[in-house]
């Protein structure tokens, strides 16, 4: 076998060859980047810096390459090294840290920079992703005057999102901008509309918006996938509109259809699987469980939302997820699972209240009402401004467990709902219910005197101190009772409280129920009623043929209706039947079972039937035998006794069966 050839040596660089000129370095960084040819620009710009090492230029197009290309990471490691260089990297830094979600510190290294169109745009995503609607919103003002391109769908999203969509449409038509310029402002104030409750106008709307992208998008050359994927959130918003007016199984099938096509962003997908589960909610709780899991993190051991559902949902959409997850592993009794997903939520929303709700439901579900008790009065203590939703939970949890001086200390602890009717209706069942009549009656007492001095259109006074006078007339309580139902006949004239108010009186003071018994219209037929005598007997006693509806009788001058006569209608025979001679009379036990009727007889049985046992030699042998041994009488047989008691047994056993088999009757005759 030939050896093999030896490689012919690569000739090296010749080292009078000169480097590509800076000029043409550049040249070729600016193709590359023309073309978003980001990788080769990142080369071409180290090629560069080889030449001229820290040159700005260089540094900053290959900065920003390494940020086009995704690469975050390395992106930021060049701006620590590159520290030393007299360069402001502060927005760049900021930028990539907004990509990585450090929002804090992202907003902390812009504050340095000047105030520009690029730094307020930079940083109106970092107040949006914060959850700082309102400077957001103001931030977005500021830019309207820079101009630059659909600067105003971002602050109609912001508004939306800030809670301020009463303002929108005003915005828009101080901007003299159409609804329809565009489908990403129609889909926004869509969404002002839903917020709105206006979810018919919005429903015409988002189809309009999905319309308008769908001729935009394909005049843009944009692939029919592509196009599916950027209408994605439009169909959802769709979807969850229809939900909203109540046309369910459409709801269902559009979000469905958008999960099996999989062809939407990640965010809107992750909002059809929440708002399908949702929909859906304890059915089938092992498919919706495999449903969320697609939005997780692939490596997470637990349920964790994956990278990039966690920079792009809001925290809104992310509490409703992780609020679903819990609930459904409660409905799937892991409570293994829903205990660790909960002990992980207040490191998630630190700001927010949902998890410690999420933990009571945990506990309630573990039969451990008290300890939610103790978790959710605590958290109320520890952020006041944000224990009224708590504290009633609280009373809710309570309640159901029979706690009730926890219930109602829990709803005397929401001073902003303390006097709405509701809420005084319950604290006074609960308080009666645990034997604190003193505490209820001033809840009572207390919700009058507040409703007396509030100055509201929809007062409440009337109500209340009806209800006030009847709970202290059930305790015994009429001198309160009349005083209350006398103040309501003396502002409000109503007819029940002068009721009222004469039956309570008529218990404390005589005088006063005889001077408002005067006030009552007398009712018509009572003129000529003794009441004295009427008093004297001993009550109403019933009366054949009297009429019970209530209806007085005629005078005795007037002509009185004749009663209707019902018409007397002729029996119909069956066919041939004379009734002058009926014949005899049907039998009366007719219907009756034959074993229940009076001329019932039994069938006999053969009594030879019982003695049958075996061959027919054997029985007259037994009989001989039995002949013989009855001839001498002082000596006992057993098989005479034998003989009597299987005749017995034979005969039991015929009182059993009330029909001999075919083959029992034959040896009988035998």
């Amino acid at each position: 076998m030939a050896p093999k050839a030896k490689d012919k040596a690569k000739p090296s660089p010749s080292p009078s060859q000169p480097p590509p000129a800076i000029e043409d370095l550049f040249s070729t960084l600016n193709k590359h980047i023309q073309r978003s040819e980001f990788e080769q620009a990142v080369k071409v710009s180290d090629q560069v810096l080889a030449t001229a090492p820290g040159d700005e230029d260089a540094i900053r197009c290959k900065l920003v390459a390494l940020i086009k290309n995704d690469k975050i990471d390395s992106a930021l490691s060049m701006i620590h090294s590159s520290q030393k260089l007299p360069i402001d990297f502060s927005y760049y830094k900021a930028y990539c840290l907004y990509r990585q979600n450090n929002l804090d510190e992202a907003f902390e290294s812009l504050k340095s920079q000047e105030k520009n169109s690029a730094t307020l745009l930079l940083e109106s995503q970092i107040l949006y992703r914060l959850g700082k609607l309102d400077a957001c919103v103001d931030v977005y003002q500021k830019l309207l005057k820079s101009k630059i391109d659909s600067v105003e769908i971002n602050l109609v999203a912001a508004l939306v999102s800030a809670g301020r969509a009463s303002e929108v449409q005003g915005t828009l038509d101080a901007l003299r901008i159409k609804v329809n310029s565009s489908f990403e402002l129609a889909y926004n104030a869509a969404c002002s509309l839903i917020e709105r409750n206006n979810y018919t106008v919005a429903e015409q709307l988002l189809l309009t918006a999905r319309r308008i992208g769908q001729e935009t998008l394909t005049e843009d050359n944009y692939a029919e996938d592509d196009v599916e994927i950027e209408l994605a959130p439009i169909n959802v918003q769709l979807a969850y509109v229809q939900q909203l007016l109540g046309h369910t199984p459409e709801a269902i099938g559009s979000y469905t259809d958008t999960i099996n096509r999989n062809l939407a962003d990640e965010s809107s997908l992750a909002v059809a699987v929440n708002n399908l589960i949702a929909l859906k909610g304890p059915k089938d709780v092992n498919d919706s469980l495999r449903k969320l899991d697609r939005l997780k993190e692939t490596d997470a051991q637990n349920f964790q939302l994956s990278h990039v559902l966690d920079l792009k949902l809001s925290p809104k959409h992310k509490k409703a997820i992780y609020a679903n997850r819990v609930l459904l592993l409660l409905h799937a009794n892991k409570m293994d699972q829903a205990r660790e997903l909960v002990a992980t939520l207040p490191d998630l929303f630190p700001d927010s209240v949902k998890p410690v709700l999420l933990q009571a439901a945990v506990l309630v579900r573990e039969n451990k009402a008290g300890k939610a008790e103790e978790v959710l009065g605590k958290f109320a203590e520890k952020f006041p401004e944000k224990s009224k939703i708590v504290y009633l939970a609280r009373a809710q949890v309570a309640a159901v467990a029979g706690h009730l001086h926890i219930a109602a200390d829990s709803l005397s602890k929401i001073s902003d709902i303390q006097h709405m009717p509701a809420v005084v209706a319950t604290l006074v069942s609960l308080k009666e219910r645990a034997g604190d009549i003193n505490g209820a009656d001033a809840v009572l007492d207390s919700a009058i005197k507040w409703w007396s001095n509030a100055m509201t259109e929809d007062n409440k006074l009337n109500v209340l101190m009806q209800e006030a006078a009847s709970f202290k007339l059930r305790h015994g309580r009429e001198e309160h009772a009349a005083l209350l139902y006398e103040e309501l006949v003396k502002s409000h004239g109503s007819i029940d409280a002068l009721v009222g108010l004469v039956t309570t009186a008529a218990h404390v003071d005589v005088d006063k129920a005889e001077v408002y018994e005067k006030q009552l219209k007398p009712l018509p037929g009572l003129k000529g009623v003794d009441v004295d005598s009427l008093e004297k007997t001993s009550g109403a006693k019933h009366v054949e043929g009297a009429s019970h509806g209530g209806v007085p009788e005629a005078p005795e001058g007037k002509h009185r209706e004749k009663p209707k006569k019902k018409r007397k209608r002729k029996p119909r025979y069956p066919k041939g039947f004379d009734p002058a001679n009926p014949g005899p009379p049907p039998d009366p036990e007719r219907w009756l079972p034959k074993r229940e009727r009076s001329s019932y007889r039994p069938k006999r049985k053969d009594k030879r039937a019982a003695q049958v046992r075996g061959s027919q030699g054997a029985v007259v042998r037994e009989k001989h035998e039995a002949g013989a041994a009855g001839s001498n009488s002082n000596v006992p047989n057993s098989k005479t006794d034998q003989a009597s008691s299987s005749k017995g047994t034979s005969q039991n056993a015929g009182a059993e069966h009330s029909k001999p088999s075919k083959s029992s009757r034959k040896k009988s005759r035998n």
